[in-house]
């Protein structure tokens, strides 16, 4: 049961890390904040994605991307033009890495507007960073569980970034319904959704790219829209707007 706990809070904390601070404000600016708190937030993302910390500047990059061409065979990571998700996901990675490591420049339009912290950036990007935190995780499997099968959820946890990006691109733009018409191949994708905090309502975010709510429609819920509007409440975001 501890093991349980512990993968569930790891995965939706680090679904949270990476929707509402990669996503939603570096990639998106869907809403501001004063720098002591980006830096909490940011902070926060490196501790809790760990082994898989996500750079938001490479990661807004490619998000920015993914938008642009969508669907397209400019895309960094359509379903559409890969065999299957490990050729997607390896594809993501080495685009990824050229730009976190700034082998290669971004077009203009997708230039800054992102938060950068160099140093969290190196730290977390280093490989003796990222085997320190699967050492922690597989310690901590070796502590509490109970079943060998419980060591399965083991390598998620490693990879956890990566493997709830690959979900959302593949299946946001396979399986599921169209609200709208976006050029694209789109799909909100239900139920999954809930256990991806709103991110694979991916046909109604590429229609409103810009709005916080990634619901549209009276059955749909974003779980992650209440919690930007109790942040903005307190005073510790702003938002751009609140409705789409």
């Amino acid at each position: 049961m501890v093991i349980i706990i512990f993968f569930l809070c790891h995965w939706f904390l680090s679904l949270f890390c990476q929707t509402f601070f990669n996503h939603r404000y570096a990639s998106h600016k869907m809403f501001t904040m004063n720098k002591g708190w980006e830096r909490f937030f940011y902070f926060m993302a490196f501790m809790i994605q760990g082994s898989s910390f996500l750079n938001p500047r490479a990661y807004a990059i490619l998000h920015r991307m993914h938008h642009t061409y969508s669907d397209t065979e400019k895309d960094p990571h359509s379903p559409h033009f890969f065999k299957d998700v490990w050729q997607m996901m390896i594809q993501t990675k080495n685009l990824y890495g050229a730009y976190v490591q700034r082998q290669v420049e971004p077009e203009e339009a997708f230039k800054g507007n992102y938060p950068e912290w160099p140093l969290i950036d190196k730290i977390g990007d280093l490989w003796i960073t990222r085997i320190a935190f699967g050492v922690a995780y597989t310690a901590f499997y070796v502590a509490y569980a109970t079943n060998p099968f419980l060591y399965l959820l083991l390598p998620i946890q490693w990879f956890i970034g990566p493997v709830q990006g690959a979900i959302v691109n593949w299946c946001g733009h396979k399986y599921g319904y169209s609200n709208f018409d976006n050029n694209d191949k789109s799909k909100n994708t239900l139920p999954m959704d809930f256990f991806l905090l709103g991110e694979l309502f991916q046909n109604n975010h590429h229609k409103s790219p810009n709005s916080p709510n990634f619901a549209k429609r009276w059955f749909e819920f974003d779980p992650v829209f209440p919690v930007m509007l109790l942040l903005s409440k307190v005073g510790i975001i702003k938002m751009r707007r609140v409705r789409a």
